[in-house]
């Protein structure tokens, strides 16, 4: 005869724990143009189970992990100069790097969040949020015979706007969205600020949640910040474009498990109430719960 506490040993390994997430990808890199303006970065996507996700849509589900099972995380790189953000992964989950900004007579690239169009040779539209639901679009480009502006990125609750040559105004990027998975409340995923041409002009805002402002003239552009998946600002014909931020993967579940976090993955685990959460912050590599 089965002992009682056996039976219940096996009933809690097949049912598993529930595992909520937070997983942003790298942010796409802000674009270096040969002249002109060159876009923002997109944000790198953003799903997520507590408080808020990207792309507007409903939270996504806690995944049932089952015990002595190792899961795939993966925490994406920010993307370089005028180059997409890579992808971040737990399980089943994938969260898009972010597009990257547009330059010269080169459109905006999609991603988790859009990179801003480029704003030379007419003005160029901004990428696209695909797959849909971590995202927004990015902006679109402006030039005329006085400025030449990029569009903003998109990040992760909003679109970037579109560069304005007429007043040198480049375009804003989008904001990103508001979590309090790890306790307390962080932003994430903020695009990456337009950049613009000449002395005069305005570079694009950074979206909040680790985006980089877009350069002005001879003013540089600033990257995104590591770990939170926000764009990069564009460049000009002056100033280079910068890096998007990397991504994170934030694992909340009950305290009552533990984690073993393996080799390749940089991470911690920290006790909020009754649960614990683990951060992880760069790599590649598997966990398992016991």
């Amino acid at each position: 005869m089965t002992p009682i506490l056996g039976i219940i040993a096996s009933q809690n390994y097949l049912r598993g724990v529930s595992v909520d997430y937070l997983v942003i990808a790298g942010g796409g890199g802000g674009a270096t143009p040969l002249g002109d303006a060159g876009g923002g970065g997109g944000a790198g996507g953003m799903r997520c189970t507590v408080t808020g996700t990207g792309g507007g849509g409903a939270l996504e589900s806690p995944l049932l992990i089952q015990l002595a099972t190792n899961y795939t995380v993966t925490v994406g790189a920010g993307g370089e100069v005028t180059t997409n953000g890579s992808n971040s992964v737990f399980g089943t989950i994938t969260s898009t790097g972010g597009g990257t900004g547009g330059y010269d007579v080169n459109n905006g690239t999609n991603g988790g969040s859009g990179g801003g169009g480029g704003g030379g040779g007419g003005g160029n539209s901004g990428g696209s949020a695909s797959p849909s639901g971590q995202g927004y679009g990015g902006g679109t480009g402006s030039n005329s015979s006085t400025y030449y502006v990029g569009g903003g990125g998109g990040g992760g609750s909003a679109a970037g706007t579109n560069g304005v040559s007429s007043t040198g105004q480049a375009g804003n990027a989008g904001n990103g969205v508001a979590t309090s998975i790890s306790g307390t409340s962080v932003t994430y995923a903020g695009g990456g600020g337009g950049g613009s041409s000449r002395t005069g002009s305005t570079g694009g805002v950074a979206g909040t949640g680790g985006g980089g402002t877009g350069s002005r003239g001879t003013t540089v552009a600033v990257a995104g910040t590591a770990n939170t998946g926000g764009g990069g600002g564009g460049g000009n014909g002056s100033s280079v474009g910068k890096v998007g931020g990397s991504g994170i993967v934030i694992l909340r579940y009950s305290n009552a498990y533990t984690i073993t976090i393996g080799a390749g993955l940089t991470g911690s685990t920290a006790t909020v109430g009754s649960d614990k959460v683990t951060t992880i912050t760069a790599g590649t590599g598997n966990v398992s719960w016991t």
